[in-house]
């Protein structure tokens, strides 16, 4: 098969813990490594962000990165991504009139209104994932919300008239029949983690120094819905206990981001401000070491489309405190791979962390269901399984439909 993904401002080559880097980068890298593995062409779109950059980068496994000339080559906020969208949408069509995928992928809303520009003229069917919904998004951030005010519309839009939208979790459906997309056109596949990386024991001996005391871990972009007040206002309430945050800026540089900023506030607050420590970016070879030194991963935002790291600290055998929104309640089952609390409520993540911290054997056994869950469900090779079905599922629709035209 030959596939284009689109990922307008998701690089699978970005350095991961900024801003707008974050698990789309990981989904779309991994997985069009994978399906490239497997013998399919895979050519991923994203936008030039840079003059220094090559044309086409090759990825393992045999995928290539292509960068999409579409506004000015330089880092640009994702939110302020959509006057360019036409613009990429008609390179996608110039190229895909030269070499026509068999099926186009969308990561992300902006990534599908480009994808259906640049498919509508060859009539190549589009399969859309969009990674987080604009509904939700303004639902829990209101006025905060910096997205285009165009969006919600245009995802209803793109949900109604793509060929199929694969969804990564079962929230996500309730959602979008919400928008008006029947839940016949949605497939389910969850995100995936790479198992061998994120191991039991991996990295051993390359964690920062650790003291007598209890260590939870939080990690992710450092962006205020993450939820990272949640977890340092719940420390207060979890003595002998020391609260680590990675992600943001490098190390020496994270105390000027302005969320570390308010992190920091709400800690001198809370009384905490000895027992939490901010590590800015790690990288990404350190993360298995850091997450199996840690007795619990706090995963506490107030809503998450998704979610990687529950699925990271699990295959590391570490059990999760997870908020119970979104894809946490599909990847982490509670009560047996760790456990799920209402969100916004750090006195229910307190009580839960104590409860666990005071069982090693309990600790032990939920880190041992986790890994397992992950081997059964959510490595690379079991979503690209998944996601192979749905392009084949697609194009036979496609082929159908032409038919009966």
């Amino acid at each position: 098969m030959r596939i284009a993904m689109v990922s307008e401002h998701a690089s699978p080559l970005a350095a991961l813990g900024g801003v707008d880097a974050g698990g789309q980068n990981v989904y779309v890298a991994r997985l069009s490594e994978e399906l490239a593995r497997r013998g399919h062409d895979v050519v991923v779109y994203t936008r030039r962000d840079s003059l220094d950059l090559p044309d086409r980068v090759p990825l393992p496994g045999g995928a290539v990165v292509e960068h999409v000339p579409a506004g000015p080559a330089e880092s640009v906020p994702k939110d302020d991504l959509f006057p360019y969208m036409p613009a990429f949408g008609a390179h996608l069509a110039r190229a895909w009139g030269h070499e026509r995928p068999d099926v186009v992928h969308a990561h992300f809303w902006m990534s599908g209104l480009a994808a259906q520009i640049g498919a509508q003229p060859h009539g190549i069917p589009v399969v859309q994932t969009f990674h987080a919904l604009g509904t939700v998004k303004r639902r829990h951030q209101g006025m905060r919300d910096t997205s285009p005010y165009e969006r919600i519309g245009i995802e209803r839009q793109i949900g109604r008239t793509c060929a199929r939208v694969l969804a990564t979790c079962t929230d996500e459906v309730v959602e979008l029949g919400d928008m008006g997309v029947p839940p016949r056109q949605v497939s389910v596949v969850p995100c995936g983690v790479d198992a061998e990386h994120f191991r039991p024991g991996a990295g051993a001996g390359r964690t920062p120094g650790r003291r007598r005391r209890h260590r939870l871990l939080a990690c992710g972009r450092l962006v205020p819905r993450k939820g990272y007040d949640q977890a340092v206002r719940a420390l207060a309430q979890v003595p002998d206990t020391e609260l680590l945050i990675a992600g943001g800026p490098p190390a020496d540089e994270v105390w000027a981001d302005p969320e570390a900023e308010r992190l920091a506030g709400i800690a001198r607050k809370a009384g905490v401000t000895d027992r939490v420590r901010l590590l800015g970016a790690v990288d990404p070879d350190d993360m298995p070491a850091l997450i199996g030194s840690a007795d619990l991963v706090l995963c506490t935002p107030v809503y998450e489309p998704f979610g990687i790291v529950p699925l990271e600290a699990m295959a590391c055998g570490v059990p999760v405190l997870a908020t119970d929104v979104g894809g946490h309640r599909d990847s982490v089952a509670d009560g047996v791979t760790g456990r799920l609390v209402a969100p916004g409520d750090p006195g229910a993540v307190a009580d839960a962390a104590r409860a666990l911290l005071a069982d090693p054997a309990l600790r032990r056994e939920q880190g041992r269901a986790g890994r397992d869950r992950v081997l059964t469900h959510y490595t690379w090779r079991r979503v690209a399984d998944g996601v192979q079905r749905v392009y084949r599922r697609t194009l036979a629709e496609h082929e159908l439909s032409k038919e009966v035209a």
